[in-house]
C-alpha cells in the first residue's frame, strides 16, 4: 500500500492523535478503579476506540479495523450496562491498550500490514475479550456464543453497533465536497471501510460539476459515488463511516424496505441521468421496476407547474409535498447547526494548533541567535557614545527579550501528561509487589520546558519503583505499626525562584539515617566518627553502587539506578535531595531549571575568564571585606556565609585585585558567596553544550557566546556547591585518615 504526499501527511496526524487517544484511554481505564461515577469515563474509552477504528478505516489499515472492532463491541456492552466494571476487566482492556500502541507503532515505522507476531498477540486478546462478551449473568460461559464470536472476528461486518437490523440492501448516494482531497481525504477509502460493514453490491462512480480540462484543479474533488451496501448494520454505525466529511459533503443514506418518497427524495436531488440510477437500483434489488416507474412519474408530476387545488386532490403527491415541507425544515434547521458546528471547529482551531517539535526547536534556536548577535549590536553601540544609538540598541534588545519570553512559552507544557503515565506503572509494581498502593498527583498544570519532560521521566521511574520497593511497607506491616493497609505514593510538582520542583514522597518506613551512615563507612566513603547532618547522610544513596537493601529483587538492591538518577538530574543542571523521617516516609525532591535554551544571566569577571551565574540564583552583591580576605567565610548579618572562590576552583592564574566582590547565590536551603573579580552587570544567556571533551569538569551548566565574540562559562550553582562540599569532605576524610594512621604509629613504638 503506497500513499501519496497529502495522504502521508493526513497518517501522520492519525498517528499522532491516535497516540494522544491511547494516553487517554489509558488514564481513563486507570481511574475505572477508584471512581464511582465512571459513565463518562466509559463513554470517552468507547470513543477514543471508534475513532482509532474509524480513522485506521479511512487509510486502508483493516487489521487496525478488525482489532478495535472487538474492543469496541465489548465497551459497547459496558456502556450498555450487560458488562460490570471489575479490575479483571480493567486488567484486560490495559493489555488491549497497548497492543493497539504497538500496531500504532509499527504504521509509524512504515508497516502498513498486518506483522505475524503481532497478529498472534491481537488473537489471544480476543479470547480474553471473547470471555467477557459471551459470559451469562452467573459467570459462566456460552460456548456456542463464544464460537459464533470467534466467527465475528474474521468477519466484523456480522456485528455492528447498537441494535442491529436485518440484512438488507441499503442506498448511500455520496457526494464529496471540493475540499475533500485537501483536507487529506481519500473518497475511496471510504468505500474500503464500508465493505468492513458488509458487501457492497454496485458501485457508480459520478462526477460533480466536472469542468472543461482546462479549467480543472487537480486540488478540488469532483467524485461523488452511489452505492449499494448490502449489511445488517444500523444506520448510524453507517453514519459514523462519514463523520469525518460530513461537514463539507453531501451524505444521504436509505435504510432497507424504505418508503418510495425518500427514493424519490434523492432521484429529485441528483443532477444525473435517472435512467442509469435507476438501473442500478433495480439491480441490486432497492426497487422493482414497478416502483421505479412510479419514482420517475411522481418526480414528472412535480416537476410540472401545478395549481394547489390538484395538489390535493392527488394524494400521494400532496403526502409527499407536505413531507417535503417537514424534510425542508429539518434540512434548515441541520444547515444552522452544521453552521455553528464549523464556527466552532473554526474558534477551537483559532485557540490551539499542532506544531512540528522540530520546526519549534529552530525557532528556539533563531531566536538565540538574534540574542547573540543583538547582545554584539548593544555592546558596540554603548561604544560609540551615541545616545540615539544606544536608544535604538535598547529598544531592539527588549523586543528581542519579549521575542525570547514568547518564544520559550511555546515550549512550556504542563508536566502533568508525564505523572499521568506512572497510574500504570504503580498498578502493575503493586501487584507484582504484592502491596496495595495508590498515586495521588497534585500540581499537574505546572509548566516546563517539553526538553525537561522529555528527558525527566527515566529519572522519575527509578525514584518511584525505589519508593514502592523499599519505602512503602507490605500491608500486613502497615496494620501492625498502625497505618492504613493501603501505602500512598504522590507526586507533586510546583514553581519557586525560576525553578520547577518536583516531589516524589512515599508514607512508607522512612530511611534509616544510622543504616546508611554504618555501610557507607564500611565503604570508605565516609571516615568514622564524621559528623555529617541527615541531609548530607540522606545525599548518599546516590553514590555508585550503593545500597543497603538485604535482598536483591527484580527491581532493586543492585546498587544501580539511584546514582544514575542523579547523573541524569545533575544533566539537566539540577539537584536532588532527601527529606525523611523514620516511620513516617521520605521525601525525594528534584529542583530543575524552567528551561535548557535561554536564562537571564549575570556576568561576572575573573582573570581574564568571565562566567555567568543564572540570576534566578543571586540574592545580591557585596564586596569582600579587608578583614576575610584569607577567610573562607564571612559575617553576612548574623549568618555564617562560606565563600568559593571561583580562582582557586578554576585554577585561574594571574594578580589578584585589591578589590574583590561577592556574588551571593542561593538554591533552596544552601547559600554560598562566590568570590568575583569583577561584577559585569546582567546578560541575556544563551546556553551551549560544552562537548564531551569537557564532560568530566564538574560545577558547569554550559557555555555562552557574549556580544564581543568570546566565550564565556555557564556556572551550575547546585552542582558547584555540591562540588564544594565534596572537596571538604574530602579533606576532612584525608586529615581524619592521617591522624588516625597518626596514631598506630605511636600505638605500635
Amino acid at each position: 500500500m503506497s500513499f501519496d504526499f497529502e495522504m502521508k501527511a493526513a497518517l501522520e496526524t492519525f498517528i499522532v492523535e491516535s497516540r494522544d487517544l491511547l494516553r487517554d484511554m489509558e488514564d481513563l481505564l486507570l481511574s475505572l478503579e477508584h471512581s464511582d461515577d465512571s459513565v463518562d469515563a466509559i463513554n470517552a474509552i468507547f470513543r477514543a476506540a471508534h475513532t482509532i477504528k474509524g480513522s485506521s478505516g479511512l487509510f486502508g489499515l483493516d487489521h487496525v479495523v478488525r482489532f478495535t472492532h472487538v474492543l469496541e463491541s465489548l465497551l459497547d456492552k459496558v456502556r450498555d450496562g450487560d458488562i460490570p466494571i471489575s479490575s479483571q476487566l480493567v486488567a484486560v482492556l490495559l493489555p488491549c491498550c497497548d497492543h493497539l500502541g504497538l500496531l500504532i507503532d509499527r504504521i509509524a515505522a512504515g508497516e502498513l500490514g498486518d506483522a505475524i507476531d503481532l497478529a498472534a498477540a491481537g488473537a489471544q486478546l480476543h479470547l480474553q475479550l471473547g470471555q467477557f462478551l459471551d459470559q451469562k449473568p452467573d459467570g459462566s460461559t456460552d460456548h456456542g456464543r463464544l464460537a459464533h464470536h470467534r466467527h465475528d472476528e474474521a468477519n466484523p461486518a456480522s456485528r455492528t453497533e447498537g441494535e442491529a437490523v436485518d440484512a438488507g440492501n441499503w442506498y448511500l448516494s455520496l457526494r464529496f465536497g471540493p475540499d475533500c482531497l485537501r483536507n487529506g481525504m481519500d473518497p475511496l477509502s471510504f468505500i474500503r471501510y464500508l465493505s468492513t460493514l458488509g458487501d457492497v453490491v454496485h458501485l457508480i462512480t459520478l462526477s460533480n460539476d466536472l469542468p472543461e480540462a482546462e479549467d480543472m484543479d487537480p486540488e478540488t474533488c469532483y467524485l461523488g459515488f452511489e452505492v449499494v451496501l448490502k449489511s445488517n448494520a444500523t444506520k448510524e454505525a453507517i453514519e459514523n463511516v462519514f463523520e469525518f466529511v460530513n461537514e463539507d459533503s453531501v451524505i444521504r443514506i436509505v435504510p432497507p424496505n424504505s418508503k418510495i418518497d425518500e427514493y424519490i427524495e434523492i432521484i429529485n436531488a441528483l443532477p444525473n441521468d435517472d435512467e442509469l440510477l435507476g438501473e442500478i437500483l433495480i439491480k441490486s434489488g432497492v426497487l422493482t421496476k414497478n416502483e421505479l416507474e412510479t419514482c420517475l412519474q411522481l418526480q414528472k408530476q412535480r416537476k410540472e407547474n401545478l395549481s394547489p387545488e390538484d395538489r390535493a386532490s392527488q394524494l400521494p403527491i400532496g403526502e409527499i409535498l407536505v413531507k417535503e415541507e417537514m424534510l425542508q425544515a429539518l434540512v434548515l434547521t441541520a444547515a444552522l447547526n452544521k453552521q455553528q458546528q464549523v464556527k466552532d471547529s473554526k474558534a477551537r482551531e483559532r485557540q490551539s494548533i499542532r506544531v512540528d517539535a522540530e520546526r519549534l526547536d529552530k525557532l528556539i534556536d533563531l531566536v538565540g541567535e538574534l540574542v547573540i548577535a543583538g547582545a554584539g549590536a548593544n555592546l558596540r553601540a554603548s561604544k560609540t557614545a551615541d545616545i540615539a544609538l544606544l536608544e535604538s540598541t535598547s529598544e531592539v534588545m527588549r523586543l528581542v527579550e519579549e521575542v525570547r519570553d514568547s518564544a520559550l512559552q511555546l515550549r512550556m507544557v504542563p508536566i502533568g501528561t508525564t505523572f499521568s503515565r506512572f497510574q500504570r506503572v504503580v498498578r502493575d509494581v503493586s501487584m507484582e509487589l504484592g502491596k496495595d498502593i495508590v498515586l495521588e498527583i497534585s500540581g499537574g498544570d505546572t509548566e516546563v520546558d517539553k526538553s525537561v519532560v522529555e528527558k525527566i521521566g527515566d529519572p522519575l521511574m527509578h525514584l518511584v519503583r525505589n519508593s514502592m520497593d523499599h519505602g512503602i511497607e507490605s500491608s500486613a506491616i502497615r496494620l501492625a505499626r498502625g497505618k492504613p493497609a493501603q501505602g500512598i505514593l504522590r507526586l507533586n510538582a510546583y514553581h519557586e525562584s525560576g525553578s520547577i520542583i518536583i516531589e516524589v514522597s512515599d508514607d512508607g518506613g522512612g530511611l534509616n539515617k544510622d543504616k546508611i551512615l554504618a555501610k557507607a563507612v564500611e565503604r570508605g566513603l565516609v571516615a568514622p566518627n564524621t559528623n555529617l547532618s541527615d541531609r548530607e547522610i540522606y545525599a548518599l544513596i546516590f553514590e555508585p553502587g550503593f545500597s543497603t537493601a538485604d535482598q536483591v529483587s527484580n527491581l532493586s538492591g543492585r546498587g544501580v539506578g539511584m546514582d544514575v538518577v542523579k547523573r541524569n538530574v545533575n544533566a539537566l543542571r539540577g539537584t536532588i535531595d532527601i527529606d525523611s523521617e523514620m516511620g513516617v516516609g521520605a521525601t525525594m525532591r528534584i529542583r530543575l531549571p524552567l528551561t535548557l535554551a535561554i536564562i537571564d544571566g549575570f556576568l561576572v569577571g575573573v582573570g581574564t575568564s568571565s562566567f555567568v551565574v543564572p540570576l534566578d540564583h543571586v540574592i545580591e552583591c557585596l564586596e569582600l571585606p579587608k578583614d576575610n580576605q584569607d577567610l573562607d567565610y564571612m559575617d553576612l548579618r548574623g549568618e555564617v556565609l562560606p565563600f568559593i572562590r571561583l580562582r582557586h576552583l578554576f585554577d585561574i592564574e594571574g594578580d589578584v585585585p585589591r578589590r574583590q566582590n561577592i556574588v551571593v547565590v542561593g538554591y533552596g536551603n544552601t547559600k554560598a558567596g562566590l568570590v568575583v573579580d569583577r561584577l559585569m552587570g546582567e546578560f541575556q544567556t544563551v546556553i551551549k553544550p560544552l562537548g564531551r571533551l569537557f564532560n568530566h569538569v564538574k560545577g558547569l551548566g554550559g557555555s555562552t557566546i557574549l556580544g564581543s565574540g568570546e566565550v564565556a562559562l555557564i556556572l551550575s550553582i547546585p552542582a558547584m556547591t555540591q562540588l564544594y562540599t565534596a572537596q571538604e569532605q574530602r579533606k576532612h576524610l584525608t586529615s581524619s585518615m592521617s591522624v588516625i594512621g597518626n596514631s598506630k604509629q605511636v600505638q605500635e613504638v
